[in-house]
């Protein structure tokens, strides 16, 4: 499968996953700040992605978890290299380089953007 093909699919999921125009599902938009997605989006994204392309997601795998409770990996409000490091690990698809510069956790959801899935799915896929 080609990567504008699956872009295409992940398009397709997000428009009915998030009531959002297909026009505003662009590689770079961000699903939370520029999409509208809420928590509770993030498990039907998760759900339809599964179904659209016929993998399983495991718990954690797309999205991170327990990372923001753990007083190791974040501390004043900020993600701390040991977190960034963990995170890296559990989501290679996610591209960090300007959050590195501005670790706030509040911005920890602005990390995946629809150019993310496309990267998750493509190295699922790939496996």
């Amino acid at each position: 499968m080609t990567r504008d093909e699956i872009l295409g699919k992940v398009r397709q999921v997000l428009v009915d996953a998030l009531a959002v125009d297909d026009d505003e599902v662009t590689p770079t938009a961000s699903l939370v700040r520029d999409l509208g997605a809420e928590s509770i989006d993030f498990l039907d994204i998760v759900f339809q992605l599964e179904q659209a392309f016929g993998f399983k997601i495991a718990k954690g795998e797309l999205f991170p978890e327990g990372v923001g409770q753990n007083p190791q990996f974040v501390q004043e409000g900020k993600v701390t290299s040991e977190g960034i490091a963990t995170l890296k690990q559990r989501l290679p698809h996610v591209d960090f380089a300007d959050f590195e510069k501005d670790p706030k956790v509040g911005k920890v959801a602005e990390l995946f953007t629809v150019d993310t899935l496309v990267n998750f799915v493509s190295m699922k896929l790939d496996k």
